[in-house]
């Protein structure tokens, strides 16, 4: 089981879908939590509402900060739109997936958003599931 760690600032829109996405296709096989620098206090509520469209409810999760014991426990830390300086990492490997920021958006955008991240997350499950050791 790989555990991969999805980073961004607030921790409120893009790593929350992300980690929604990744879960809910992994079935189990691997693990995904997020996390953010600067947690905001609420998952955007516009990000809950689109990822409800596609049948995953995260309405459930809260923002959280990132801390060194979760860098440390993944196996990939995957950051979006936020880089080394804002968003630091320390342990496995480490990705970054420039997205857009969702904040503020209306719900077409966050959608186009949404499904960026649904495409980048099957291409991950893909090369995990391929992987030798894994």
């Amino acid at each position: 089981m790989v555990t991969v760690l999805f980073i961004c600032v607030h921790n409120a829109g893009r790593s929350q879908m992300a980690e929604g996405i990744f879960n809910s296709l992994s079935g189990g096989r691997h693990h995904a939590i997020s996390a953010g620098s600067q947690p905001s206090t609420q998952v955007n509520p516009v990000v809950v509402q689109a990822m409800k469209e596609i049948e995953i409810d995260i309405s459930g999760n809260k923002p959280k900060k990132l801390t060194g014991e979760m860098a440390l426990g993944a196996d990939l830390a995957i950051t979006m739109g936020c880089g080394p300086d804002t968003c630091p990492v320390a342990g496995g490997e480490m990705r970054e997936w420039e997205i857009e920021d969702p904040h503020g958006k209306p719900i077409e955008q966050i959608r186009v958003i949404r499904d960026d991240i649904l495409t980048r997350v099957k291409a991950l499950l893909n090369e995990l599931e391929s992987a030798p050791s894994h």
